[in-house]
């Protein structure tokens, strides 16, 4: 005999849902024949609600189950004459064909830029419209002319391309076609003599499509719904206030409750109790329902407030941790979650904050604890998923030094032979050369030529990393297909190493390598030649299906720790429940700005509003915090700015904070305190064992014979202003590194500017004019930037810099040709301080000789030229390659009088400055340097950072190596033997 169902059910907020509704549904047919449940279609709406269904049917014993399916699976139901659903990569390529083709007619879209991104947020309206029943048509009826703008009316325009795949003959889309499956079982249950008995739980009706299939249960002689987080506590009046606006209140946890049930022409109040279990906290959820009232009858609190009492009592369960920053919040967590597994409760963390759950993770790692993430690892973050999106973007810019390392010392690259250590080696010395001899932009040719210089194994290594490289396919549009093959290609190549197969590497190994190999070969089974795409379009798209894929971790996770998402609220039976990331944007998430229609529009067309997002979030946070036990938890603070606590929460605690008569501030104080226990255990947790004093500053003290014996003049000025640095480099033999990416910086500016003069001064011709001495100049520039500098930005404003001081240069040049000519140009010499045992080194820029055979010593700038009192106190060059000159220090020259020092500078106005220094002045300065060097000679003399740096904010390249920072500038000095 067949069990009478009634028609709609719910459950309160807090009981554990999936084992309330197999105890509802085995009480009810407890009576009746084994098959009767078999027969049974129980429809849920998550796999994980799926799984906790079986997991409560198996903790019962053996019993026949019912037939579990979850709604989304109808898109897959075989009906007579209904094709299979349309693979959804493939129709977001022929979406993104015409979304292309449609750009290029529109000035408003820039053609060929974001054709995926574009066509992604198409194909999510597309998505909605099939799932809501709503046709191209119901968009051409809205009224447009006085509510909206024109930004709307061109929407209107662009969106009608999707009018075509709602024809009939077209393949069915897969929300369409769940939506004609429902019809289709909606249509055959009202036709049997006798339909089975289907019941739908765990949904609340948001989607169109899952509605639909709810209201043909709902008429079934044996069908029933059992809604989740069913608010009992709110009354009529509040029910109605939900549509009391010229708006839907949508943002409110129970709409899509009174939205169904208006359509079964049900009241609030003929839902029924699926089964008697009460809430863990009834007192709780009094309260809650009441924060949570809509905005238009929150004068509410005021009146049912006062129906609320010992609040204390009813919040004793709530712990709320409102830590400074994020890390605070994810180890307090941590601490929370340990001490769960230390009492054998379980425990489960809810947020859409997927950061945080990454660093409760790192947190929990500490102790072993790993958790069981709902969510995984999302692939583009797994390891073969990252290779696949740093090779998909290489064809989109020149390839560059960080690029490169990058790929190369990816864990899954050269992994297909025996030489991943060789590789490794050979790529720290890559990185080195190039850091320090570039090329900025590495060609093919310029690694082979490296490492056929350096023979044996890295020749071959070589071979090997420029075939690979010159497979990057150049930045022109091609079909998807084609920029597919040449990726995998890329891929195949560098998993596979010299001498190894790509088929032995790790590449597609392991369920991330599998998962990642599957989206690969739907891609290649989807891709279609009419869409030809740039390299950044090929990247979005890369970056777009490895997003929607997820890695699960492949380490047992703890059976009492479970992270959850917030729409998995309403599945786990734990006992304690973390509410986390409680901020605004977070939970609930800022809903994603409609580039198609408004808000006004999409209501009109029978679309999803903005705000239903948020109700829906409303409704897991309603629906967790029922829980047995819950900690509320949010960060004060994030990485940008205070933040602003989620609306709910915020609710609840004023509503706490204005009920005085029943000791909510209170309550709220003892939530609080318990939250701050566990911060202060987070801060004890994170505290030094040991304290550890500051560095003071130093001043290293080696050994005579260990100290420099020969400097060249431009070190002076560093030995004058940060002996530390001429310690680190002249005694430890400590150079840094260049920068990983290269730049066009000051450093290289000179170097090319100096290279520029040196080239014209070398070509210099008294006898030509003055206009073809620029046209040299010029021409001399641009060769030689273009042979140097590897940025064609930099290359048109430096030359357009020389340009502008042309004029000047070659004016000057004539008139120093009239007064001498170049006699040394970037030639080195050097002088002996035989008293000391040292030597000074110089390479000065030029060095004329007068008609009356002294010399003028010269010194390029391409930054600011040092004033006189700069030049008397520390920057010494210019004397002291005059004094150089005067001993004889270059050979060409021999000793000579020096008749003046200038500075030429190459920028500004390239005005050239003469130091006003007489001879005495340079002897003098010889003098002080040889007593300066004397001092840093002496084993008792230390070498002291940053003893006169000009400004406080200039850096030295060694402040970390001299642990600036745990010192200040006004220390003293701490002198200290070493060596």
């Amino acid at each position: 005999m067949p069990v009478e169902l009634p028609k709609v059910f719910a459950l309160p907020c807090g009981v554990d849902f999936a084992r309330e509704l197999v105890r509802g549904l085995v009480d009810r047919l407890g009576d009746a024949p084994p098959e009767e449940m078999a027969q049974t279609l129980l429809f849920l709406n998550s796999g994980r609600m799926q799984r906790r269904v079986r997991e409560e049917f198996d903790r019962l014993g053996t019993r026949f189950l019912p037939r579990l399916h979850l709604v989304t699976d109808l898109s897959r139901f075989p009906v007579p004459g209904l094709p299979p659903a349309a693979p959804p990569l493939r129709r977001k390529l022929e979406l993104a064909r015409l979304v292309d083709q449609l750009a290029r007619g529109l000035p408003a879209f820039e053609t060929g830029s974001g054709i995926f991104t574009l066509t992604d947020s198409l194909a999510a309206l597309m998505d909605e419209m099939h799932s809501e029943g709503v046709a191209p048509e119901a968009l051409e009826r809205l009224d447009i002319r006085d509510s909206h703008a024109e930004h709307w009316r061109q929407s209107l325009q662009f969106i009608r391309i999707v009018s075509q795949f709602f024809a009939a003959d077209s393949d069915p889309h897969p929300e369409m076609r769940q939506r004609r499956v429902i019809e289709h079982l909606a249509h055959s249950w009202a036709e049997m003599p006798n339909p089975p008995r289907v019941i739908v739980a765990g949904s609340t009706g948001s989607r169109g499509a899952t509605r639909l299939l709810m209201q043909a249960v709902a008429t079934l002689p044996e069908g029933a719904l059992v809604l989740p987080g069913y608010d009992f506590d709110m009354p009529k009046m509040a029910w109605n206030s939900l549509y009391s606006g010229p708006f839907p209140i949508e943002d409110h946890p129970q709409f899509r409750f009174r939205a169904l049930l208006d359509a079964l022409s049900m009241s609030t109040d003929q839902v029924q109790p699926w089964t008697t279990a009460t809430p863990p906290a009834p007192a709780r959820n009094a309260l809650v329902s009441l924060a949570l009232r809509p905005s238009p009858v929150t004068d509410q609190w005021m009146q049912e407030g006062q129906g609320l009492s010992d609040l204390p009592k009813a919040c004793q369960d709530i712990t709320l941790i409102e830590a400074a920053d994020p890390r605070q919040e994810a180890l307090s967590l941590a601490l929370v979650l340990r001490d769960a597994v230390e009492r054998g409760q379980s425990a489960a963390l809810i947020t859409p904050d997927r950061m945080l759950t990454r660093r409760v993770t790192a947190a929990l790692d500490r102790w072993g604890i790993v958790p069981d993430d709902s969510a995984g690892l999302p692939l583009a973050l797994s390891a073969p998923g990252r290779l696949i999106r740093h090779l998909a973007r290489l064809p989109c810019a020149p390839l560059t030094l960080d690029a490169l390392l990058v790929v190369l010392k990816h864990p899954l690259v050269a992994t297909g032979g025996a030489g991943r250590g060789d590789h490794l080696r050979f790529t720290r010395d890559l990185e080195l050369k190039l850091r320090r001899d570039g090329p900025a932009f590495p060609t093919p040719q310029a690694i082979q030529n490296w490492a056929g210089a350096v023979g044996g194994d890295c020749a071959l290594w070589g071979e090997w990393l420029a075939g690979v490289l010159a497979q990057i396919a150049p930045p022109t549009k091609q079909p998807v297909s084609a920029w597919l093959e040449t990726h995998l290609a890329l891929l195949s190549g560098f998993a596979a190493g010299p001498a190894g197969t790509v088929e032995a590497s790790e590449l597609w190994q392991a369920e991330a390598g599998r998962a990642a190999w599957r989206v690969v070969a739907e891609l290649r089974g989807a891709a279609e030649e009419a869409l030809e795409v740039s390299a950044g379009n090929y990247a979005d798209l890369i970056d777009s299906l490895l997003d929607k894929g997820q890695v699960r971790n492949p380490l047992a996770a703890h059976p009492k720790v479970i992270f959850l998402g917030t729409l998995e609220a309403r599945v786990h039976g734990a006992d304690l429940a973390i509410l986390a990331g409680l901020n605004e944007k977070s939970w609930p998430e800022a809903p994603a700005p409609d580039p198609w229609l408004s808000r006004q529009m999409r209501l009109e067309a029978g679309l999803l509003v903005p705000e239903r997002q948020i109700g829906l979030s409303a409704h897991d946070f309603q629906q967790a915090i029922g829980a047995p036990k819950v900690v509320l938890s949010r960060a004060r603070r994030d990485a940008e700015a205070e933040t602003v606590p989620s609306r709910w929460l915020n609710r609840l605690l004023n509503l706490m904070e204005g009920l005085p008569h029943a000791q909510g501030p209170e309550a709220l104080k003892a939530m609080r305190a318990r939250g701050g226990k566990w911060m202060a255990m987070a801060q004890v947790l994170e505290a030094p064992t040991a304290t550890v004093p500051p560095a003071p500053r130093p001043a290293p003290r080696p050994p005579e014979d260990a100290r420099p014996r020969q400097l060249s003049v431009t070190a002076v000025k560093t030995l004058i202003r940060d002996p530390y640095a001429i310690y680190a480099r002249n005694v430890l033999r400590l150079n840094p590194l260049d920068p990983l990416t290269p730049e066009p910086d000051p450093r290289l500016r000179g170097e090319a500017l100096h290279l520029v003069v040196e080239r014209f001064v070398d070509a210099f011709d008294p006898q030509m004019t003055a206009e073809d001495a620029q046209a040299l100049l010029m021409q001399i520039a641009e060769d030689a930037l273009t042979e140097m500098i590897s940025w064609p930005s930099a290359q048109r404003l430096w030359l357009a810099r020389i340009s502008r001081i042309a004029p000047n240069l070659v004016a000057q040049e004539f008139g120093r040709r009239a007064e001498g000519s170049p006699a040394l140009i970037e030639t080195k010499g050097g002088v002996d301080l035989s008293k000391l045992n040292f030597r000074l080194t110089a390479k000065p820029d030029r060095i004329d000789v007068l008609q009356d055979g002294s010399a003028v010593v010269y010194d390029y700038k391409s930054g600011t030229v040092p004033s006189d009192a700069q030049v008397a106190l520390f920057d010494k060059q210019l004397p002291l390659e005059a004094a150089m000159i005067t001993r004889g220090a270059f050979s060409e020259l021999g000793p000579r009088p020096v008749a003046a020092m200038r500075y030429i500078r190459l920028g500004g106005t390239g005005e050239c400055r003469t130091l006003k220094l007489a001879p005495e002045d340079v002897e003098e300065t010889w003098a002080k340097l040889e007593a300066l060097l004397a001092r840093y000679l002496r084993r008792d003399q230390g070498f002291v950072p940053r003893r006169a740096l000009e400004t406080t904010r200039e850096r030295s390249d060694y402040d970390q190596i001299s642990r600036f920072g745990e010192w200040d500038i006004t220390d003293l000095s701490v002198p200290e033997d070493v060596g």
